[in-house]
């Protein structure tokens, strides 16, 4: 079945509801992100990035588009709603790492995935943010030789994580690199970065770090996502064409 569309009360883009944010009014008149989606009552969506929503709230155009979606009831909106929903998102996508880990959908060790890589058996890969730019750079190549597409773009995606909350989230020691083999799993872990990377924007703000320091992860030499043709790849936020409702 696919995926019903909706429409961003701020952009009035629509696209598959996975690929957006929802926003439900809590019992306090609270507007609060469900990312999951799965709050009872209406919803409204949001699909624009963290920039654009704060400009929207400084504005005062969130608060019209919201009052328009919720048609009821008064609305109080978070000063820090922008920092709440990054944080949601980014929660809702570590704990995908984690769930795919537990699974057995994953594996860490640069050895085990340049392994991996170059018998064609990889789908995802992704790195961490304070990960070294030759060790990115060998594991894409190796992906590109077993996916014989060398001298294409393909490579991995740099998370805006450094290795200690990675670690964190996989329950294992120094994770730096993550191969994932199983192609549903890549699509699962695609959809849930995917969201997180769109909202935070090339240049997240608050850019958990952990012990490290590192530069602009968004914007390293091996930072464009690219996964393998059989998995949705990390393409950003491209509005969909068909029609639904814009609340739930």
């Amino acid at each position: 079945m696919s995926d019903p569309i909706r429409t961003c009360i701020l952009s009035r883009d629509e696209a598959p509801r996975d690929g957006l944010v929802r926003l439900v009014r809590a019992p306090d008149g609270r507007v609060l992100p469900d990312v999951r989606a799965k709050a009872p009552g209406r919803g409204a969506w949001i699909g624009v990035t963290r920039a654009a929503l704060e400009t929207a709230q400084a504005k005062g155009k969130l608060r019209g588009a919201l009052a328009r979606a919720f048609k009821t009831g008064e609305i109080v909106i978070p000063d820090d709603l922008a920092a709440l929903i990054a944080d949601a998102l980014e929660r809702n996508a570590l704990d995908r790492l984690g769930l795919e880990s537990r699974a057995g959908m994953l594996f860490t060790g640069s050895e085990r995935i340049a392994e991996a890589a170059r018998a064609g058996r990889l789908h995802a890969l992704y790195h961490a943010a304070d990960a070294s730019d030759d060790g990115c750079r060998r594991l894409a190549q190796a992906w590109r030789v077993g996916s014989d597409r060398e001298g294409s773009d393909l490579r991995g995606l740099v998370l805006p994580v450094a290795r200690p909350i990675l670690s964190m989230a996989l329950g294992r020691e120094n994770v730096v690199h993550i191969g994932v083999t199983d192609r549903l799993a890549a699509g699962r872990l695609g959809e849930a970065l995917d969201r997180w990377r769109h909202f935070i924007g090339p240049d997240p703000v608050g850019f958990r770090q952990g012990d490290a320091s590192t530069a602009n992860p968004i914007a390293a030499p091996c930072a464009t996502a690219a996964q393998g043709a059989s998995a949705p790849g990390l393409s950003g936020h491209e509005p969909a064409v068909t029609t639904h409702e814009d609340f739930e």
